[in-house]
């Protein structure tokens, strides 16, 4: 019987069974409105001012600071759209880090295409915000610096004290994307003059589509969700009680728990490196050795390239074809659609050019090489990295074939589908065609005629 071993629990995690139990009477027993007015409605409303305690004392936070969102994304959008608004009279200017969750960075893009300047500080070799950097950044019309707590795929956990500290020295306003952090390790929103808050309930254990935003007495932001007088008229919409509850009690239990959990997941976390460092050549650790939280590791395998992963799986399941399906010749995968049937194939698709091995060649040289110059040329810009990834999957196929024709004069196919006449394929056709069917998208409803002007763009 097969085990689940789940590795991803940065990304979301299993909701505790005292959580659920804590949230199901609030789905069929006591399914009231909180707002209203009536006495049926106490309640919810108790239940919603508990977990709004429970979320305070994990971050030392007062429970009128404590705001309830649909997530860590709302709240981030909350934090930086809100004060660009309650705070562009004084500034149009905004400081974060260029390592941010997209649920900053996007909104980021969004703040300046709305007028507002955003500089976007470095981090150093182990993806901690130089702090020398930051503090040169802030300029008389700065308003807001946002910086997460601790970063959600290396796991390095930032300066955030130094960073609140500079930023009210300045007089300028702090905010921390603490999604990854919250429940994870210690925060205290007054020791690390935190002025704004993100958090979600799912990395911690709790229910997924509820957030927290945390917003100190005094900050003059305003609602961003309108249409009702929720959250102090701060956040529209009627309140998710379960959901409220659910991470009101995940808060709890992180509170009690961190000190033991976050010591055990320590030591398997550093177990874990130690020996992935000591037994795998040509490996690096990602992120602060030290600096990081208590259950991420991250590395990355040097020397080894996405193109040549594709290249080996694609090789590797021509060698399995070739030891298991040409003595058989074909198997039923799933009837009447799919078969694997080992055919040679000395042309190319629908038999075209069979038996010119040399021109086949010659072609798809030519062909890999225009890819290679044209992937050379594109940008190393953000913007551009979906194009290089279609590239990167036509030539991962191109090469995968001509490795095929160089060594055995013919290329290995076995993907039949029996239900409509089309030919046989193999995983490096799969990547020609997901890479030019990505590329012509991109193309026609994406990438601009600007955008496509590689020389201009190499001037600039």
């Amino acid at each position: 019987m097969s085990k689940l071993i789940y590795l991803d629990n940065a990304a979301t995690t299993q909701v505790y069974p005292e959580v659920l139990q804590e949230m199901l009477p609030y789905f069929s027993e006591v399914y009231s409105n909180p707002s209203a007015i009536y006495s049926f409605a106490s309640e919810s409303k108790k239940a919603v001012d508990k977990a709004r305690t429970s979320v305070a004392e994990l971050i030392n936070a007062k429970t009128d600071e404590i705001y309830f969102t649909g997530g860590g994304s709302e709240s981030d959008n909350w934090a930086l759209k809100a004060t660009a608004d309650a705070y562009a009279s004084k500034g149009k200017h905004i400081i974060t880090s260029t390592i941010e969750h997209h649920a900053i960075l996007h909104t980021c893009a969004y703040l300046e295409k709305k007028g507002f300047e955003i500089t976007y500080v470095n981090v150093d070799e182990n993806g901690k915000v130089k702090l020398d950097e930051l503090e040169a950044a802030i300029r008389p019309d700065t308003i807001l610096i946002s910086i997460m707590t601790a970063n959600n795929e290396i796991g390095t956990i930032q300066p955030v004290r130094e960073i609140g500290r500079i930023a009210h020295e300045h007089g300028v306003l702090f905010h921390t994307d603490a999604v990854q952090a919250f429940g994870h390790i210690p925060i205290d929103v007054d020791e690390m003059n935190i002025d704004m808050l993100s958090a979600s309930g799912h990395k911690i254990n709790g229910p997924k589509g509820i957030g927290v935003m945390y917003i100190r007495k005094g900050v003059k932001i305003l609602s961003f969700i309108h249409g009702g007088a929720q959250e102090r008229k701060r956040r529209a919409g009627t309140l998710n009680v379960p959901g409220i509850v659910g991470i009101g009690k995940a808060a709890e239990i992180a509170k009690n728990t961190m000190a033991e959990r976050s010591a055990k997941e320590i030591s398997l976390r550093d177990h874990l490196i130690d020996r992935i460092l000591t037994e795998i050549p040509y490996v690096r650790l990602n992120g602060d050795r030290h600096d990081r939280l208590p259950n991420n590791v991250n590395v990355c395998f040097r020397y080894i390239e996405g193109e040549s992963m594709l290249i080996l799986l694609d090789q590797g399941t021509k060698l399995w074809a070739l030891g298991s399906l040409k003595p058989i010749h074909s198997m039923t995968v799933v009837d009447g659609f799919l078969d694997l049937t080992f055919v040679e194939n000395r042309g190319v698709a629908f038999g075209m050019l069979s038996g010119q091995r040399w021109l086949i060649l010659v072609l798809t040289g030519v062909i890999a090489g225009a890819l290679i110059y044209f992937y050379r040329t594109l940008p190393k810009k953000k913007a551009y990295l979906p194009l290089r990834a279609a590239l990167l999957l036509v030539l991962s196929g191109a090469v995968g074939n001509i490795i095929d024709r160089v060594c055995r004069g013919y290329v290995v196919d076995f993907f039949e589908f029996t239900f409509f006449d089309w030919p046989v394929f193999n995983v490096a056709d799969i990547y020609v065609v997901a890479g030019v069917i990505l590329m012509v998208l991109l193309i026609v409803f994406v990438l601009k005629d600007e955008d496509l002007d590689l020389k201009k763009k190499k001037d600039e």
